[in-house]
């Protein structure tokens, strides 16, 4: 064996380019380097997406203000919300409750026939529930008046609660200072499912009390950005 076959000799020898060695090293940071770059360009690719200004309520148009335009990084989510690239349909409507800064799924947008709901407008006095505002989710009681008792009865009966219509949402708050309504305070539009109505409209022409309950499962502030979802700004 010569000097320059042994083990030693072999170890220390200068690795050529047919070396297969070389080679699969060559290929392992070749693929470290691709790998790296596919990930700092896809972290940092995002699209722009319809964000709520305000709270929406359903029926609430989608047009004019009502949106704006965020750049956020939707990843494998791109799917659930409506892209500014693809549009929105022509007199498209919430239909159900988009918290304010709220990125708009495509399952909140539909049109008017979609939405079975009514506006009613009920006084709420000065007695209005902290926090009470567009997107808020209540249930509506009515306490009857008192029953009057027989003449020989020592007084009147309480009456109990009833619960006229549950998970109503807020669509606005109205100030009245109309000097006939003997005084300013605030009234509530509520939006009120078609089935739910006869209920809620005799009660209001009935001698009981209305009180509005907030159920706090209301839309609130919302979020600009949900899990996984992040955002970049807004224009």
């Amino acid at each position: 064996m010569s000097p320059d076959d042994s083990p030693q000799a072999r170890r220390l020898r200068r690795p050529t380019w047919r070396d297969p060695r070389l080679g699969v090293g060559v290929l392992l940071v070749a693929g470290a380097v691709a790998l790296g770059t596919w990930a700092v360009r896809d972290a940092a690719e995002t699209v722009e997406v319809y964000a709520a200004r305000d709270a929406l309520t359903p029926g609430d148009a989608l047009g004019g203000d009502a949106l704006v335009v965020r750049e956020v990084r939707l990843g494998a989510g791109e799917e659930l919300y409506h892209l500014v690239a693809d549009g929105l349909p022509e007199d498209s409507v919430a239909v159900r409750t988009v918290g304010a800064g709220e990125l708009v799924p495509r399952t909140a947008v539909g049109d008017a026939a979609d939405v079975d709901l009514r506006p009613v407008v009920v006084p709420a006095g000065l007695s209005v529930p902290a926090d009470l505002g567009p997107g808020s989710v209540v249930d509506l009681w009515m306490t009857p008046p008192p029953e009057t008792g027989r003449a020989d009865d020592e007084g009147a009966e309480a009456a109990e609660p009833l619960l006229l219509a549950a998970d109503l949402v807020v669509a606005e708050l109205v100030e009245d200072s109309s000097m006939f309504a003997g005084g300013s305070g605030t009234s509530v539009e509520l939006l009120v499912p078609r089935l739910d109505l006869p209920d809620v409209l005799a009660a209001l022409s009935g001698e009981g009390q209305l009180v509005i309950v907030p159920t706090f499962a209301g839309a609130g502030s919302g979020t600009p950005a949900r899990d996984g979802v992040s955002a970049e700004g807004e224009a």
